[in-house]
Formats: C-alpha cells, structure tokens, sequence
C-alpha cells in the first residue's frame, strides 16, 4: 500500500515540474517578442514583395488571387482563392518571425523586424 502512495508522490512531482518548465518557456516567448517593421512577401520561395507594418493598405497577392489588409501594424489575409482557407483562418500577425502560408499556391508572409531578437528560437 505505501508503495502506490510513494509512485503517486512522484507522479505529482514530474507533473509539476513539467507543468513549471512549460509555464516559464510560455512567459520566455511572451516577454521576448519583438515587434516587426515590415511583412516579406515570397511566392515558392522568392521574394515578391515587401510591405511596410507603418502604413495601413489592400494590396493583392499573386494576380489577386489573395487579399492581404495591413492594418494599425498586424497584418492578415481576408481572401484566398484556396479551397481551405487555412491561411485566412491563421489570424493576425505583427510580431518578428510570425508567418502566414498558403501551402495551395506557396505563398508565405512573414514578419520581419530591424532589430534582431535577443534570442534565436528557430535556426
């Protein structure tokens, strides 16, 4: 009977240590996240187009296929000729590295920012 106790013990204390580990690398990225400048627009990989997060616009994607809206510095997808939607339903993005894609037609917008950030997440 003291063992199962004694595993119960132990199971509540890994738990809560992975619970801590997870709660700091949350608050990690939180606090680290750098504001970005401008959104790159590449299509299979190249580079097409570059749009500043500064100045509110409608700008259409690859022969207007898609609707990008950048508005008070986030920027996100409100049109896609994709099937899914996927891209659209992503969201906002406005923070350095945040990225949108649309795997249909190899689109990619990603936030890019002048500064670097203090810590490299993804290589």
């Amino acid at each position: 009977m003291k063992k199962t106790n004694m595993f119960f013990k132990r199971d509540i204390f890994i738990i809560a240590g992975i619970l801590t580990l997870a709660v700091g690398v949350f608050l990690f990225i939180q606090f680290n996240k750098v504001p970005g400048a401008s959104v790159v627009v590449k299509i299979d990989g190249n580079t097409v187009e570059t749009y500043p997060l500064d100045k509110n616009g409608v700008y259409e994607l690859n022969g207007g296929t898609h609707e990008l809206h950048i508005v008070n510095g986030e920027a996100y997808l409100t049109e896609a000729a994709c099937p899914d939607h996927v891209c659209i339903n992503q969201g906002k993005i406005a923070y350095n590295g945040e990225t949108i894609t649309c795997l249909p037609y190899r689109l990619t917008i990603t936030v890019s920012s002048d500064k670097a950030p203090s810590v490299e997440l993804i290589g």
